[in-house]
């Protein structure tokens, strides 16, 4: 049974994909959340007496450590579970979150993710040979840190990052810390960037659930400019599926793009879940339309 610590597996993402790998994949998970105000460890309640399901709360973004040794408590947990590899999702996401409050993000997703790097290379290199060539690092990005998806075309592992947000910043250094301690030390790592997520339990900050919420509650839909930004749109257990292929089978040192080929104008998806919404609470098709507030990005 492979054992695999998995950060921010509370999260709406982590959960999906800890469910996977327990339910279907038998795998043993050591789950590590800080449990922040998106992690939730009630949406995992039906796994906490299962066999092989750990978990530990703990904050990966402590301050750096000046020297090569990583945070003691996330030594120690290295030391404890003997994980065979690593699925490292924890992560602020929020843009409009980033914008008020950057710093955060930096100490996340930054400072998290090379704390993280620190403890994993550490404890790669006392690993037996055949264990070492066993042992992956899978780091869980975003399609944001290729900027603004034209009209036209998709992005390509090839396209150039263009981050244009603190979020979008910040998970764009982290997969650059990745990249150099795969280059500089050799640290087996793998990186996927996905589309934007959607599914039962998303924290109702994001788009779709929170316009859900709104029209429910006959609030404002705010939509940023004239709505006509492209976003491709990918459901959260066809991404925790896809997460587990390319641990499985993917090339070390790659990167790998996790789309759903269902992009759509935010003022079309918005019109569609107003029609939808509104069927279902019995309005008149189409009159939570009159909820739009456009405003500027």
């Amino acid at each position: 049974m492979k054992k695999i610590l998995v950060t921010g597996g509370a999260g709406f993402i982590g959960s999906n994909l800890v469910r996977l790998l327990l339910k279907e994949k038998s795998s043993s998970v050591i789950n590590v959340d800080k449990l922040s105000y998106a992690g939730n460890s009630e949406s995992l309640n039906d796994l906490k007496d299962m066999p092989g399901y750990f978990f530990e709360q703990l904050d990966l973004g402590g301050a750096p450590s000046s020297s090569s040794a990583s945070p003691k408590s996330l030594q120690s947990l290295f030391q404890e579970h003997q994980p065979d590899a690593v699925i490292h999702l924890a992560a602020e996401s929020h843009v409009d979150r980033s914008i008020d409050g950057p710093g955060e993000f930096i100490q996340a997703n930054v400072i998290g993710t090379y704390n993280l790097l620190q403890a994993s290379l550490q404890y790669w290199k006392k690993l037996p040979v055949d264990a070492q060539s066993k042992f992956r690092f899978l780091h869980v990005s975003t399609d944001e840190v290729y900027g603004s998806l034209a009209d036209n075309g998709l992005f390509t592992e090839e396209t150039k990052y263009d981050p244009h947000s603190p979020y979008s910043a910040s998970k764009a250094s982290s997969d650059h810390f990745v990249r150099a301690f795969a280059d500089t030390y050799g640290l087996p790592t793998v990186i996927s960037n996905c589309s934007n997520n959607y599914g039962p339990y998303q924290f109702p900050e994001k788009l779709i659930p929170l316009f859900i919420n709104n029209i429910v509650n006959n609030k404002p839909l705010p939509v940023y400019g004239s709505g006509e930004n492209v976003r491709d749109w990918l459901y959260v257990e066809d991404h925790a599926n896809a997460i587990d292929k390319i641990f499985h089978f993917g090339e070390l040192n790659q990167t790998y793009n996790i789309g759903g080929f269902n992009e759509w104008k935010n003022i079309d998806l918005i019109k569609v879940i107003i029609r939808v919404a509104d069927k279902l609470l019995n309005r008149e098709i189409g009159s939570s339309e009159k909820l739009i507030t456009y405003v500027n990005d």
